[in-house]
């Protein structure tokens, strides 16, 4: 029972949040949307922003379960860009709301975990020092982290896709020169 409505109280609060923006939606318009009332909503969550942190936090475990190997940076931008493409009013909505830094946080991890596996995948045996692994990480995590957020910073407009290809293929063997480059140090 918990578990739906759990459920419910988050299809009715995404379903508000494709309407309008975040400081127009109330807990009583999330309860009233599903047919629960407030005592139940409070069980579950705190308030508005603990259900933003936990459907962010479950929508990364589920993007990671989905892809426990990722071979490209196009593909770590796709999986960053994808959850957004799906659900662009709403992320937009809490985009531009003074919960800004909650979604932030949940990009950073988004794009830390992503180019994490993409490292792992590609280079399964890498014996690099610790601190060049680290900084070429931390370089593809802010790429990534930076191309979503300028977009989101966009309203989410124009060629995404288009564009990261385009990019990539610009940037094609850039990873592995860095790698060689840390190799020969």
């Amino acid at each position: 029972m918990a578990s739906s409505t759990k459920q419910a109280i988050r299809a009715s609060f995404f379903k508000l949040l494709n309407e309008r923006p975040l400081n127009k939606i109330t807990v009583k318009d999330i309860t009233d949307g599903c047919g629960v009332n407030r005592n139940s909503f409070y069980y579950h969550y705190q308030d508005i922003p603990s259900l933003i942190q936990e459907v962010f936090a479950e929508e990364l475990g589920r993007i990671f379960r989905e892809h426990p190997s990722i071979d490209s940076i196009e593909q770590c931008i796709s999986i960053t860009v994808g959850f957004a493409e799906e659900n662009r009013r709403a992320l937009l909505h809490i985009y531009n709301s003074v919960n800004r830094d909650m979604f932030e946080q949940y990009l950073w991890q988004v794009c830390e975990q992503s180019v994490s596996i993409y490292f792992n995948t590609i280079f399964p045996e890498l014996h690099l020092a610790e601190e060049d692994r680290r900084a070429i990480e931390y370089y593809h995590v802010c790429s990534v982290f930076g191309l979503a957020s300028r977009w989101l910073h966009d309203g989410m407009r124009g060629d995404m896709e288009g564009f990261v290809h385009r990019m990539c293929e610009l940037c094609d063997g850039m990873i592995v020169q860095m790698v060689e480059r840390s190799r020969r140090k």
